[in-house]
């Protein structure tokens, strides 16, 4: 009982949360064989970049080799890949390299973990993401967790008030993967509309805090944008690309019937449900949620992933710890999870199931694993727009800090 009133006993718990993430997605190997990597969910996008990616020949991303990933993840491939390469030598294969993502995806765990600790988040929350099923399951899946990291350090900025610091911290989260942008117009809409300054030096501080997020996105960006255009913007035309992936919206609802659309169609569907929502929650939480605006991140993040195009598995990981954040409970969070597991194993089912070795999933199982699921999301927006505040949010303090601990 000591050890579960302990703040070290999350550490613990997430130290073997993280062996069994690397278990999992280890236990096939470097070489699949059949369909192993969707039957027993241990596919990870770092084996076949070991070699269809040139990491294993330490070519430059970008520069050299193609990346479909923001700048800042395709340095941390390269670096992955330099720390196989160095003490591996030609030894060094896809299980090395998937060891070494896994590692560093554990120590981004352990960071986010400790910056709750710091922040005062209750104990319980702090288990709930030392135990996290997302993590076991995502671990070793991509390098999605550097871009969580980031902009779960910017949130926690926005709530100590450190807006310019938020700014930075999502503007490098966005060198990582995209989604950490949409704390941005959060914290500018709140140093526009602070209750304690005046007109002048509110537009100030918004812009001084939009200038901050394009100086930093700009210096990561810019050199290799100069340096290898077309290889930079991969990420973006890839992206603009795709059709979309078998759990999203638009998927299920061209599958089923209700709705065939295009690329351009769904792209600009897409954009337009997104926009008109975000905007619909930010207006709607306005009362109540004025002076503490990045709350509702997480609801305009859910929104973003149910309305988006692609919804990749791994996704689920981004708005995890957001969940144990700024929910007033958990047992959303808890139905969220069982959707995710269910959406999980549906889709990797179904990518085995056309060549005869999966389990007759179809798309009408993964629409039935993603409604569960958006089920749990359609709540937490609702009762993030309309709730209170969370409890342990509060007026920042270094005495909230320990008293939440």
């Amino acid at each position: 009982m000591r050890l579960l009133r302990s703040a070290a006993g999350p550490y613990l718990l997430l130290a073997v949360t993280c062996l069994v993430g690397w278990l999992f997605k280890a236990h096939c190997g470097a070489g699949w064989t059949g369909d192993e990597q969707y039957l027993t969910g241990c596919y990870s996008d770092a084996v076949p970049f070991w070699g269809l990616r040139e990491v294993a020949a330490g070519q430059l991303p970008y520069v050299e080799a193609r990346i479909e990933y923001p700048v800042l993840t395709g340095a941390l491939i390269w670096l992955e890949g330099l720390v196989v390469r160095t003490i591996g030598g030609t030894r060094g294969d896809a299980i090395d390299f998937l060891l070494v993502v896994s590692i560093v995806n554990a120590a981004l765990a352990f960071a986010v973990l400790h910056m709750m600790e710091r922040a005062g988040v209750p104990l319980i929350r702090r288990w709930w993401w030392a135990g996290a099923p997302p993590l076991v399951l995502y671990l070793g899946h991509n390098w999605d967790m550097l871009a969580v990291a980031f902009a779960v350090a910017a949130l926690l900025a926005g709530r100590r008030g450190e807006a310019l610091a938020g700014a930075a911290l999502a503007a490098i989260g966005t060198a990582a993967k995209l989604f950490p942008v949409l704390l941005l117009p959060l914290l500018g809409l709140g140093a526009l509309f602070r209750r304690d300054a005046s007109w002048r030096d509110r537009l100030i501080g918004a812009t001084a805090l939009t200038a901050t997020a394009i100086a930093f996105w700009g210096v990561l960006n810019l050199p290799i944008a100069l340096r290898a255009f077309e290889n930079w913007s991969e990420f973006y035309t890839f992206s603009s690309a795709r059709s979309g992936t078998a759990a999203s919206v638009w998927e299920i609802m061209a599958v089923q019937g209700w709705w065939a659309t295009d690329i351009a169609a769904r792209n600009l569907w897409s954009f337009v449900a997104f926009v008109g929502g975000a905007a619909a929650i930010v207006l709607l939480g306005w009362r109540r949620h004025r002076d503490v605006l990045w709350v509702l991140f997480t609801p305009v993040l859910a929104w973003f992933l149910l309305t988006n195009k692609v919804y990749s598995p791994q996704f689920d990981l981004w708005l995890y710890p957001f969940l144990l954040l700024t929910s007033r409970r958990l047992w959303p969070v808890a139905w969220f999870v069982v959707g995710d597991l269910a959406a999980y194993w549906a889709e990797f089912w179904y990518f085995a199931s056309p060549g005869g070795a999966g389990m007759g999933v179809t798309q009408g199982h993964i629409a039935v694993a993603a409604a569960l699921r958006a089920g749990a999301m359609l709540w937490v927006i609702v009762d993030g727009v309309r709730g209170p505040t969370p409890a342990w949010v509060g007026p920042y303090s270094a005495a909230s800090r320990v008293s939440a601990a």
